[in-house]
């Protein structure tokens, strides 16, 4: 993905998407961390999003836009069903001049493009319980546009991506191999890891005996991948869709929660300032359920709490599977960082632990 690339080029690409009028402004967007990301302003004063797509992450970029293109038609269908504008509510893809997806320019780049959302932003930082809150919502209301939608029918964007026990395999791996060398030096994490082996089949059980549905999931549910309205502070549109699979809500209800619930960045290193904030998870909890308006079964919605442990704990052996493994997928900025973030997301396991009468006390006032 370490393209060359003069505006020249990226404007020649952009011309093979069915856009009315030229191109008069460009500027790259140097959020996110895996495809390249460009504004777009053509002279009839409308934006655009243009994206290379990182194919050494996203391998099949065409069944990553099929996935796309099928999850925001429907969710478009059902504004529309409803007499509501869905103009800024939902991703809509830009198909190309010859009626594709996404175009392959002549070094192989794979292009897509999408309007751009007005008059709303995304954040990187949850800065109060009621933009949590807010945020929330908008990714439950992603559960609900999406409850009818077949799950069966979307591809593996990156296969066994929130697959704990596939993840789980990997650490023992990991530890066996030892190709870092530093295994002896993390006894106590390795164990802390191990112990904790018995929760890594609950989602994939829990499909299987019906518990929980298999059902349309982002997988990356952070908050910069919701766009939220200057006026209102309201999460109108879901964006960043390259994840969208077949899964557990719990897995998306949890990421969440590790991110947004979390009292520090997850590679603060004084662990006496790591825990999970109470206040943050039941204001996500009320807004997230609220926004489901009744789409998901009890039994679902009462082992969210289960999904927070559960994805952060799958966080915390991924990085100390990578720490052990020499840091080879995640990018480290000193020796320790991976060890650092494993040990930070354990801490953050260890208390959500403590506190899961509570949490789930908290979820069962939503019902």
């Amino acid at each position: 993905m370490n393209f060359n690339l003069t505006d020249k080029d990226i404007i020649t690409s952009a011309g093979h998407f069915d856009i009315e009028g030229n191109v008069v402004h460009l500027e790259e967007c140097h959020n996110g961390h895996i495809n390249r990301t460009y504004f777009l302003t053509y002279d009839t004063g409308r934006r655009y999003v243009m994206q290379m797509v990182n194919t050494d992450i996203f391998k099949k970029p065409d069944e990553v836009m099929e996935n796309i293109v099928g999850v925001t038609e429907h969710i478009r269908r059902g504004y529309k069903a409803k007499g509501i504008d869905a103009e800024r509510r939902a991703l809509r893809v830009i198909w190309t001049k010859s009626g594709k997806w996404g175009h392959v320019d002549r070094r192989g780049i794979y292009w897509r493009m999408y309007d751009f959302v007005e008059d709303a932003e995304c954040y990187m930082k949850v800065e109060s319980a009621e933009m949590f809150e807010k945020v929330g919502f908008a990714f439950g209301q992603f559960q609900r546009q999406l409850a009818d939608f077949n799950a069966s029918v979307l591809h593996e964007s990156i296969p066994n991506f929130h697959n704990t026990e596939w993840r789980y395999a990997n650490l023992e791996k990991a530890i066996a191999e030892n190709k870092s060398g530093r295994a002896h030096l993390i006894p106590d994490e390795i164990k802390f890891a191990l112990d904790r082996k018995h929760i890594t089949s609950f989602i994939n059980e829990s499909i299987a005996n019906g518990s929980l549905t298999l059902r349309v999931t982002h997988n990356d549910t952070k908050l910069n991948n919701i766009m939220v309205d200057r006026e209102s502070g309201e999460g109108i549109c879901v964006i960043d869709l390259d994840t969208v699979m077949p899964g557990s809500v719990l897995a998306d209800f949890g990421d969440s929660i590790r991110f947004g619930a979390s009292s520090a960045a997850e590679d603060e290193t004084d662990l006496d300032k790591v825990y999970c904030r109470l206040d943050m998870f039941e204001a996500y909890a009320k807004g997230f359920i609220q926004g489901l308006e009744g789409s998901l079964s009890e039994s679902e919605i009462r082992a969210l709490p289960m999904g927070a442990l559960i994805l952060t704990y799958e966080t915390g052996i991924r990085f100390l599977s990578d720490y052990l493994d020499g840091d080879v997928y995640f990018r480290t900025e000193y020796p320790d960082h991976n060890l650092d973030r494993a040990r930070n997301q354990f801490k953050l396991v260890a208390d959500m632990e403590k506190k899961m009468d509570e949490m789930n006390a908290i979820v069962a006032k939503y019902l």
